[in-house]
């Protein structure tokens, strides 16, 4: 991890703003690739399969490329896809509509509702990171493209395996969903953060860290445990040193493009990063004025 130095907030054009040089006081999580599910297993899996379903197969890169969103924008996305797009048409001789959409992300709710139980297990050091959160006094907070309806499911599950957020806010509780820093916000305000600044976004998708970004807050890509890779734990265990270098740093280098802070491999590496961020406030130095897209 290379630990980046900014700028005070009080430098140049932010001059009259109020610098905020306390502590982090809340950690926001997404869930899928980054506390729980390994590879982001389960979402892709359920779109594979409501596609194979009504006659459109997708590939995995094809399922996993608008990761991050609300999960009809989801399937709508996938669509607007030229090569799905096209064997859309073919197989039912017309454009997708906003009908079929609607029909598949019916289905997906269906399907995922058995596959987040599945694919649920924590990701190694999570429960010990969060716990070494807590005992600092940070608060945990949680955002999800996941509706309400899923996170209905998937929340107890996590609880009976010791995850539970002080606050979960869904895309179904906002206006807008990612890109936009509406569940951010939310979580800022309900769990009674001082200042945006001392809020850090934790999320391996391009989309939630922008969302983060959009917030005003501190971002954290994750790489190897997420989306961007997409294996699942065993897959990703059999693989050896160089094999993981090379499926991770392009993702690395994803993240790092959309502005992340810090990029790490997992939620286990995430502590000295807190560490780095309040070396950063004590300083009056907040996220706008840091390099973004560099840091690992």
């Amino acid at each position: 991890m290379k630990q980046l130095i900014g700028k005070p907030c009080a430098d140049g054009l932010r001059s009259h703003h109020r610098a905020y040089s306390g502590p982090v006081t809340a950690a926001i999580f997404d869930w899928a690739g980054t506390v729980l599910d390994f590879g982001s297993i389960a979402p892709v899996v359920s779109f594979r399969q409501v596609f194979e379903d009504a006659g459109v197969p997708i590939s995995e890169a094809e399922a996993r490329a608008p990761m991050g969103a609300a999960k009809r924008e989801h399937v709508a996305l996938i669509l607007q896809n030229p090569a799905v797009r096209s064997r859309f048409q073919t197989a039912r001789g017309r454009a997708p509509n906003e009908h079929d959409i609607d029909t598949l992300y019916s289905d997906f709710l269906r399907e995922d509702e058995l596959n987040v139980t599945r694919h649920s297990a924590l990701i190694p050091g999570a429960l010990e990171t969060i716990a070494a959160l807590r005992s600092r006094g940070i608060r945990i907070g949680s955002t999800t493209g996941y509706p309400r309806e899923v996170m209905a499911n998937l929340a107890p599950v996590a609880a009976s395996l010791g995850y539970r957020p002080d606050h979960c806010c869904t895309v179904s509780d906002v206006a807008r969903g990612r890109p936009w820093p509406d569940m951010c916000l939310a979580n800022a305000l309900a769990l009674g953060v001082p200042d945006v600044r001392s809020c850090v976004v934790i999320d391996d998708s391009p989309t939630g860290l922008q969302a983060g970004l959009a917030a005003g807050m501190w971002t954290v890509g994750i790489a190897a445990s997420g989306n961007e890779v997409g294996l699942p734990l065993d897959a990703w265990l059999d693989l050896d040193d160089a094999q993981r270098a090379a499926l991770v740093e392009p993702a690395r280098e994803r993240l790092a493009r959309v502005g992340a802070h810090f990029v790490i491999d997992s939620i286990a590496d995430l502590l000295p990063v807190i560490e780095a961020i309040e070396a950063h406030l004590a300083a009056s130095a907040c996220p706008e004025n840091v390099p973004q897209g560099t840091a690992s």
